[in-house]
């Protein structure tokens, strides 16, 4: 009693009676309190572990938990894409996996095709977090091993083909199959990541042999270009070929309704030939008739005149007439 009594008497006015336990206790509250209120950002999840173990994942906005450190929480990005850079590093990166140290890079890019030739591969994995808790809990580093993953299942494509469908034709094909395939050792390892895209950026040969690689590809072109060339000379041909088979086919046509007319003329004139015989006279003057029947409406503005004629004959008359009623 007197050493309480003593104590009492060493502290402050404000602090005697008990009150420091007073204070004491208010300080934790307000402390647990404010460690108790925490806030995720938009486009990330918190991962909330309560002595270790997962208890809950909750979205973007205001959230409690219990302090003192026995809820613990882990942010992670789950609506943003992330990307990891393969044998090359743009400036600025905040992501300590998206980009690896410059040798490393020097290898990464470096790899062996189908048919024994080397090739220069740059390449871009796109990425999200699908499910936190396993990204954090089920591999230790998800992001490193996602880089050794995404390295071995490229050097599978480009060593399954050669250096020309690495370089030129295959390039799609290799995006889309490496894609399948690392999202199927994604899903085996439980990184709880889903791959977007695979993107190769830069392929080509290594220095030395590139000026060889580009000429052997402008042969190649060159040949291509004469092959249309000789394509489109070959139409002309066919062309050429269709006229004439034409023209003789119109010729050949012509020809025979030629000879078609003639035997009708000769026909014809047989005909009359035979009428003649039976009757010359008739036959005379039927052929007369006809023929003055052609020729008079040819004659235009002419008089025709018998030696003894005193007047115009009426055929003028009704010539004129024929006339005027044309020109009404």
């Amino acid at each position: 009693m007197i050493l309480n009594n003593s104590f009492d008497a060493s502290l402050p006015e404000f602090l005697r009676g008990g009150r420091i336990l007073w204070i004491v206790a208010g300080i934790l509250v307000i402390a647990g309190f404010g460690s108790s209120i925490y806030t995720v950002e938009a486009e990330y999840e918190a991962v909330v572990l309560r002595f270790g173990k997962h208890v809950e994942t909750v979205p973007a906005g205001l959230h409690w938990k219990l302090p003192f450190g026995i809820d613990r929480v882990y942010k992670l990005p789950v609506l943003r894409i992330l990307k990891q850079e393969f044998g090359f590093g743009s400036a600025g990166a905040t992501n300590d996996s998206q980009v690896s140290t410059r040798g490393e890079q020097l290898e990464e890019r470096s790899m062996v095709t189908g048919d024994l030739n080397t090739a220069v591969v740059e390449w871009v994995v796109q990425y999200r977090i699908v499910q936190p808790d396993k990204f954090l809990f089920k591999v230790q580093n998800p992001e490193d091993t996602l880089r050794n993953i995404s390295e071995a299942v490229m050097r599978t494509m480009v060593g399954d083909r050669t250096v020309d469908e690495v370089i030129t034709i295959g390039r799609q094909e290799i995006e889309e199959q490496a894609r399948i395939m690392l999202a199927e050792q994604v899903n085996k390892y439980e990184l709880g990541i889903e791959i977007d895209l695979i993107q190769l950026l830069n392929v080509k040969p290594p220095p030395a042999v590139e000026p060889s690689f580009n000429e052997v590809n402008q042969a190649k072109q060159e040949k291509k270009r004469m092959i249309n060339v000789a394509e489109g000379k070959k139409e002309e041909v066919r062309k050429a070929e269709g006229e004439a088979k034409q023209k003789i086919q119109e010729a050949e046509g012509y020809a025979e309704k030629r000879v078609n007319e003639a035997e009708g003329d000769v026909a014809r004139f047989n005909a009359v030939f035979e009428e003649y015989l039976k009757a010359p006279e008739v036959t005379k003057q039927r052929l007369y008739l006809e023929t003055m029947q052609e020729v008079l409406p040819q004659i235009g503005r002419k008089i025709i005149l018998d030696e003894d004629a005193s007047r115009i004959l009426p055929l003028l008359q009704l010539e004129t007439g024929r006339e005027g009623g044309r020109s009404q």
